[in-house]
């Protein structure tokens, strides 16, 4: 593992970026490596990074428009090689078994909890190693 692990943010709302960036902070737990945010608003600009950039796991907005992140999380789990773990928020707890449809390997609701959406994280990332 490198020393700065990759994490791409999809959202098409800035504010919510903002929330988990702040939320997640540097680094997500003391035995994981610091995080470096790989930000993106359109289910393009996703793909592209996907494709083009290593990146180490994946935070979506299920409320993101129009692309949603369950429907982006299902997209690239079946078309992306080695596709990296997935976090998916979600707006409701009724939601959930909406992300297991998705394939996302782990969810949270919004607004993110730091301590809840960075132990998501760490575990996802945890699972690199």
């Amino acid at each position: 593992m490198s020393s700065t692990l990759s994490v791409l943010l999809y959202s098409s709302d800035a504010a919510v970026r903002a929330q988990v960036r702040a939320a997640v902070g540097r680094r997500p737990a003391p035995d994981v490596p610091p995080v470096e945010f790989v930000e993106c608003a359109t289910l393009s600009a996703v793909l592209l990074r996907l494709e083009t950039v290593r990146i180490d796991a994946c935070v979506l907005d299920g409320e993101a428009a129009p692309a949603g992140g369950m429907g982006v999380c299902r997209q690239i789990k079946n078309e992306i090689f080695q596709c990296p773990p997935v976090l998916l928020l979600i707006g409701r707890p009724q939601d959930a078994w909406l992300a297991g449809w998705s394939r996302a390997d782990a969810v949270i609701t919004l607004p993110p909890d730091p301590v809840e959406i960075a132990a998501a994280l760490a575990m996802l990332l945890r699972a690199l190693r």
